[in-house]
């Protein structure tokens, strides 16, 4: 078979992801504090971005323009040589006089306006010529140079390692043992725990495992009381000891914690030796210490949560939906910067640059756009979808699915997973997560309508709670109620779902609440 070349064209389809529309997917799963931040750094390196403030977003497009800034305004003398009058930069008119503004000031002027200007170097004819006092110089900056910051003298949060370090510097005096500490409170977690390896410290620096772990039990004996254990135990221990109650009995049952928290009481009035009520009086003690000393110093910024979606009843019955437009940044082309400079960009190089940053000013503008209506629209449905939730609560709240919600807007169900990610929505019940709104399906034992995965926790967790002492629940049991209540359930899936609430067995239960009521009687 003879083998030529030849010519064929061929058309097909197929999806390109382009850098605007990567951007555009990036928003859709950003939360609000990320799309604020991300938004920021738009605006930090696109000149022809521009924020709307709260005056300007209310009120017509502004038509930005270039304005000369006040100290090139004194620079050259206004605008015909002469010294900009007084009322451009004192807010008061020319005829006011020196009494009154000293008496407005309540201090003489010489105190606020230095009288003494520097000489005028290289001035024509050797002579000198007092001039004005520069802008640095009226408003107390001139020694201080641009490196200045008032913001570094406020006070900064105190971390646990600088809280455990300034005691350091005070109870240990050698270098070398100082330096041991310093590398230990290094490896102290935000908890208070000390999480590194004491054979490893020795061979580090040379010395026997002895040293390293009496510098460790130095740190023990700071404050906050307990950090620096190596576990629970010892950090309760730690506790115990310095308020004087670490006693045999309390020293058994520090050293059996995982009978405590299996309300094994029976075992541990007898390896403590002691009956009910010391048993009690020494829980109670534990319960009164601090399992995580660390996190009273240097924890991390709490964000509040923020909704990115209102939903409130409206006068009709309905509901309204709407956007959280004062956590959404608001952005615009600056058409008026870009047409003025770009009639001086001299290379090619420089008109790229501007032709870029045109273009992806108006990407960012329509994908925050299109974003909120993506948000909204998305939003409205889970709300239609949801209504029985809004009005009665997590009992009647109905089994949905990506698809679902994704068929009946026109959208792919992966946008719908993004939307719904990291995205709160305010509601008469409380804010949740718009994921909250998603679960699976438990089928009805007569055939009737399938009932949400999340309303059957609500259900099994209310059954429990209700449950009396001497009629605590098995898991087969609530199979039965739930079955009674038209939910056709298995008990693996109760006693999963029981768990994933952190929900003790039915014999834990039972040991709890008997041990209870004997404490109360």
């Amino acid at each position: 078979m003879a083998m030529s070349p030849k010519l064929e064209f061929r058309q097909s389809q197929s999806l390109v992801m382009t850098p605007q529309l990567m951007q555009a997917i990036k928003l859709l799963q950003l939360s609000n504090m990320e799309l604020v931040a991300y938004v920021e750094a738009e605006l930090e390196r696109n000149p022809l971005l521009e924020r709307i403030t709260e005056g300007e977003a209310s009120g017509p497009e502004p038509q930005p323009e270039v304005r000369e800034t006040r100290g090139e305004e004194m620079a050259r003398g206004g605008l015909d040589g002469e010294p900009p009058p007084a009322s451009d930069w004192t807010g008061q008119d020319n005829e006011q006089s020196r009494a009154a503004m000293e008496t407005r000031l309540d201090t003489d002027l010489g105190n606020v306006f230095p009288d003494d200007a520097p000489a005028d170097r290289g001035t024509p004819g050797g002579g000198s010529t007092a001039s004005s006092p520069s802008m640095g110089e009226w408003s107390g900056g001139g020694e201080r140079g641009d490196d200045y910051n008032p913001e570094a003298f406020l006070t900064a949060e105190t971390t646990l390692a600088d809280h455990l370090e300034a005691q350091l510097s005070v109870a240990v005096s050698d270098p070398a043992r100082r330096l041991i500490g310093i590398n230990v409170i290094g490896l102290i977690d935000e908890t208070g725990y000390f999480t590194g390896d004491l054979d490893l410290l020795a061979g580090q620096f040379g010395v026997p495992r002895d040293e390293v772990e009496a510098v460790l039990k130095l740190i023990q004996t700071f404050e906050p009381s307990g950090v620096g254990a190596r576990n629970l135990a010892e950090c309760l221990a730690i506790q115990l000891r310095e308020r004087d109650r670490f006693d045999p009995a309390m020293q058994a049952l520090v050293a059996n914690l995982e009978l405590l928290a299996r309300h094994d009481r029976n075992a541990l009035k007898r390896i403590c030796g002691v009956d009910n009520e010391d048993l009690a009086d020494m829980i109670g003690e534990i319960r009164r210490l601090d399992p995580k000393p660390g996190l009273a110093f240097g924890s991390g910024v709490v964000h509040p949560l923020v909704p990115d979606v209102y939903v409130r009843p409206g006068a009709d019955g309905t509901w309204i939906v709407e956007l959280n437009s004062e956590t959404l940044p608001r952005v615009l082309v600056n058409q008026s910067y870009h047409a003025t400079v770009v009639k001086h960009a001299k290379s090619q190089e420089e008109k790229s640059f501007l032709a870029d940053c045109l273009q992806s000013a108006s990407w960012l503008t329509r994908s925050l756009d299109q974003r909120a209506r993506t948000i909204l629209k998305v939003a409205s449905e889970i709300v239609r979808q949801q209504d029985a939730f809004l009005l009665h609560g997590v009992r009647f709240l109905r089994p949905l699915n990506l698809r679902t919600v994704a068929d009946a807007i026109g959208m792919h169900e992966s946008t719908v997973s993004r939307v719904t990610s990291n995205k709160y929505i305010s509601t008469p019940r409380g804010v949740v997560e718009m994921k909250f709104f998603f679960s699976s399906a438990i089928s009805a034992s007569g055939g009737g309508e399938a009932h949400s995965a999340e309303s059957v926790r609500h259900r099994i967790k209310t059954l429990i709670e209700a449950e009396a002492p001497e009629d605590v629940l098995s898991d087969d049991t609530l199979v039965q109620k739930l079955k009674d209540d038209g939910i056709d359930i298995a008990r693996r899936t109760v006693a999963k779902y029981r768990e994933g609430m952190n929900i003790p067995s039915s014999v834990q239960r039972r040991r709890e609440k008997m041990a209870l009521r004997s404490e109360a009687s």
